[in-house]
This record gives C-alpha cells, structure tokens and sequence, in this order.
C-alpha cells in the first residue's frame, strides 16, 4: 500500500428530513460568497432547496477558521434501533445540502482525522483505555478509506432468486448512500461530532496513531467490529457479500479455547452447548468500569449481552413476522437453523408456519424479522412450550453475542487494553495475518 500525499476529506451524511434547522457558530461563507452566521432553516420546498428567500440547487456553508462549528438540531440516533432518538450534535468543517427524493440531506465535510476523533468517541466513551482507543481509531480508520482508496464499493444485495420465492438471502453494506462516503448511524460508524468528546484522550489515540491502517495483501483491511462477539468472532463471508478475508475468521476471544466445548460452532449440537453456557472469553465480563468504557449512555440500556434471553407467545411472534417480513405465515410452528457460521450465528434459518416456511438470511436479516429493532444476534437457540395440536404457544431464544460478531470486539477489546495489552496486540488477535502501515503523516 503506497503513501498517498495529504489526509483525504471525507462526506458524512448526517441527517435527512423536510426540513433542517441548523446553527452557525461563526462566519461561515455561503451562497454567492455572503457571510452567514446564527441560526437558520433550510426547507424542501418546490422541488429546490429554499434557503434565505431563494430557491436553490446546491446549497453549502465554508467555515472561514478552524474555531467555527455547526449545530444541527434533530439529528436522529439509533436508527430503527431501541434506544432511537433525536439529538443537537455540534460539528466541525464545512455543511452542504442536498435533495434526496423529497427531502434534503445535510452533509459534513470533515478531514479523516477530524471524524475519527469524533467516530472513537461517539462508538465508546472518551474515557476507555488509551490502548483500546488507539485500536479503534486503526480499525475505523481502515474501515474508512478501504473503499474510498481501494475499490468501489458494492451495492446492499440480495440473493433472492425469482425461481425459489421461498429463500429469501440478503445483507447490507454502508453503500447504500450513494450521496456522500459514510453516514453518521450505527449503519456505518457513530459519528456524533464534537459534542461527544468530553476530554482530549480520543484526540490523542487519533493523532499517535495518525495515518496507520491494518492492510493485507497490499490493500487496506475491511476493517468491521461489534459490541460483543459472544467469545467466538465471525467469518465475513457469512454476514456480507461470499467474499473470502484472511484477516476476518474465526478468533477465540479467550487466549486457550474454554475446555468442555468443541470449537466447530456449525455443528448445531456444538452451537447448542456454546450458546447455553457462558463460556470464558473477554468480552465476557460484568466489571461495570470496563463496560462503562464501551458502552454509552444509551448502550447500557442494553444488559445480559453476552448472553440473553428473549420470549414471545404464538400471537406476538406470528405477528411479528407477518408485519417485518411481510409475509403471512400463518401460526409459527418452528424456528430450524439450516446453516449457523463460525461463531455460533445463524446464517440461514427456516421460519416453518402454518401457511407457509421460508428460508431467510443473512444474519442482520433474521435480527431484522425477529425483533422489532434488532435481535441482539442471530447466535440463538429455540425453546418451544406449551404445545398445542402441534402449534407452541411460547417460544423463548436464548442467545450470544451483540452485533455481527465480525472482527473486532469492543467489550473484549476493552477487557483487553485492561489486562496490558497495546493496541497493536489487540489489533493482532482479532485481525489474524493483518499488518500494519502508515500511509501519511
């Protein structure tokens, strides 16, 4: 991977609505070089952007020094998550507006660094470990530019086929946003800008480790990470396109593989123990600081991650299913994994109803149809109860993990920097065969 010459800019997508109200906090120059500060509106309106009295194209605000910043209000979090909700975030660099259908988008122009100062500090609190804050700044830094300077991305795809209506095989990746690089949600990174960051620790892991990025073979990784891997990470291709990354397998979050369990968590009577049991690993910790470290206020809203629970009676989940797959299955009758990945994680399940069964995947698409945010995991296993001329009134699933389980775990990397690990060594465990490079300064 060669150098490249300055630290690129990037464009953040950070909030799309009718109408956007925002703040300039300084001057900033905008349309037909006029300063502009104070608060503002901008509006769909007439299929233009309506800004000022005038009915606009392109619309953008250049902040004219580095001590300026923007505050948008109702910037919305946790999209189609449990703990969504809207927020006035403050933000560096410049703001452009766009029309998307028919609203418009309000974009952040901000360097690399900038963001991922923001990014570390938005995805888990300042006040984490210097080592894990170094770490992530590597990997969000990788994640970052493996498409901006690598390759184009690829569209959100799905592998339904027209002859085999009742398979329904699907994922998505950060592309579809063909606007700008990256958006501002948990569907990219968290970025929140500066009003996250509550001390100057974030910035210092950013500027020690400027520039570095995790490579393979010449390229900059695809960087992912989860909350918890639930003591075994993933392999990619199991959660997004069939595309085969040394650097992203199977990683035992533990030093030495728990003794009492087999390590092929495809076999579903392996998967079965796995996930009953808690098994030692990393990221398998109360320790309330640590977690503290990880988690953000709204996070922690979320509890037993590494293992859970959730219950339905027959009426919750057949409606459920009905409403987020659109599908009438009728009564569920059963939930049958027909192939889990490395970690335990169901890749493909068979939702078996009364009307009918259909196969549905990948992973974030079966969390999709069994929650009304997000499953925690697909890691799980069914318990059935009360049954009834062959139909269960009660179905429990007890899981493992939060997230994808892809890559990097930020609670295991957080129980990580604890015990002495630097960031290079964290980086190493999880991204096995990865290197490391500076590419500028």
């Amino acid at each position: 991977m060669k150098k490249i010459k300055k630290e690129p800019i990037i464009r953040v997508g950070i909030l799309t609505a009718p109408q956007i109200t925002f703040k300039l906090n300084g001057s900033f120059k905008g349309p037909n070089n006029k300063l502009y500060d104070g608060r503002k509106l901008v509006a769909f309106l007439k299929g233009k952007i309506f800004f000022d009295g005038n009915y606009l194209d392109e619309l953008s605000f250049e902040p004219i020094s580095e001590k300026c910043s923007i505050d948008v209000k109702d910037v919305v979090i946790g999209i189609n998550f449990h703990w969504e909700r809207k927020e006035k975030q403050r933000f560096k660099g410049a703001l452009e507006f766009i029309i998307e259908g028919r609203e418009l988008t309000a974009i952040n122009h901000i360097t690399v660094e900038d963001y991922l100062t923001s990014v570390i500090s938005s995805e888990m609190s300042a006040t984490a470990s210097e080592e894990l804050l170094k770490a992530h700044a590597v990997i969000s830094r990788s994640w970052l530019l493996n498409p901006i300077l690598n390759q184009p991305a690829k569209i959100t795809r799905t592998g339904r086929d027209p002859s085999l209506p009742n398979r329904i095989i699907k994922w998505y990746e950060r592309d579809a946003h063909t606007n700008f690089d990256v958006c501002a949600d948990d569907h990219c990174q968290r970025y929140q800008g500066i009003s996250r960051i509550t001390n100057n620790r974030a910035e210092i892991a950013v500027k020690s480790t400027r520039g570095e990025v995790l490579t393979s073979g010449n390229k900059i990784c695809n960087a992912r990470f989860s909350k918890s891997c639930g003591g075994i990470s993933e392999s990619f291709e199991n959660c997004w396109e069939p595309k085969h990354h040394a650097y992203l397998t199977k990683v035992v979050d533990n030093p030495t593989f728990p003794e009492g369990f087999e390590q092929d968590l495809t076999i579903e009577a392996n998967a079965e123990k796995w996930i009953r049991e808690s098994p030692e690993a990393f990221c398998n910790t109360t320790d309330k600081q640590i977690l503290g470290q990880v988690l953000n206020n709204y996070d922690q809203e979320t509890t037993d991650f590494y293992r859970w629970k959730v219950q339905y009676t027959q009426d919750e989940i057949s409606e459920l299913l009905a409403r987020k797959a659109k599908i009438d299955f009728g009564q569920i009758i059963d939930l049958i994994p027909v192939k889990r990945g490395d970690s335990g994680r169901i890749i493909e399940l068979k939702i078996v109803g009364t009307k009918q069964t259909v196969i549905v995947g990948k992973e974030l698409e079966i969390r999709k149809w069994l929650s009304e945010s997000h499953l925690y995991s697909s890691a799980f296993v069914l318990d059935k109860a009360e049954i009834i001329d062959g139909i269960p009134q009660h179905f429990t699933l007890t899981g493992a993990g939060w997230g994808h389980g892809v890559g990097l775990c930020q609670i295991g990397a957080a129980v990580m920097g604890e015990k002495g690990y630097t960031y290079d060594e964290i980086l190493m465990h999880y991204f096995k065969g990865a290197d490391m490079k500076r590419i500028y300064s």
